[in-house]
């Protein structure tokens, strides 16, 4: 088992911070009309989907990390096979899973290895994650990241952010790599 998932979730939680309902962001708002809000970066339609039932946004003030580290583990490091990455890789790929949706994650660190993008970290995928240079790789992915957010149009309100994130996570994944 990998030895960074712990470490990888602290600092994820880290950069997503505790509540906020800024009706901005597109992840905070409910696909019945509900206004939703997330807490440490934990939207409230995926909580209420891992809980099975509607919450308040006054249950999602009173979630502490570790309420929201299973959702993480099962729906975001798991998805993208954060086990058998590359320390570093794991990281970076499972940090931009809680931004940007697992399946998103998976495609974009296909395309900076340039391989198929099918979404689908099998065999090929993790062979040419194998042979890569790591620190080359966080490159790739961190511009393709960068490229993404600029594409989005909410970039004017979170894009210094974003941008701000790309750039940490690349240091501390380079940082991990062996």
């Amino acid at each position: 088992m990998n030895l960074n998932w712990d470490k990888s979730f602290d600092m994820v939680v880290a950069h997503e911070g505790g509540f906020t309902n800024d009706q901005r962001d597109k992840g905070n708002h409910l696909p019945d009309g509900r206004e939703g809000c997330t807490m440490w970066g934990c939207t409230q339609a995926v909580w209420e989907k891992y809980v099975g039932h509607e919450v308040t946004q006054d249950d999602m003030k009173v979630l502490k990390k570790e309420d929201v580290k299973p959702v993480y583990k099962r729906d975001y490091w798991d998805a993208v096979r954060g086990d058998d990455l590359p320390a570093g890789v794991d990281y970076a790929v499972f940090d931009f899973a809680i931004n940007a949706g697992p399946a998103a994650a998976r495609k974009m660190i296909q395309r900076a290895l340039g391989v198929n993008p099918d979404g689908a970290i099998g065999p090929a995928t993790m062979k040419a994650i194998q042979d890569a240079d790591g620190k080359e790789l966080m490159q790739k992915f961190s511009d393709a990241k960068t490229a993404f957010y600029k594409s989005l149009d909410n970039f004017p309100v979170y894009g210094k952010g974003w941008l701000k994130r790309v750039a940490d996570v690349q240091t501390v994944a380079s940082t991990m790599i062996g």
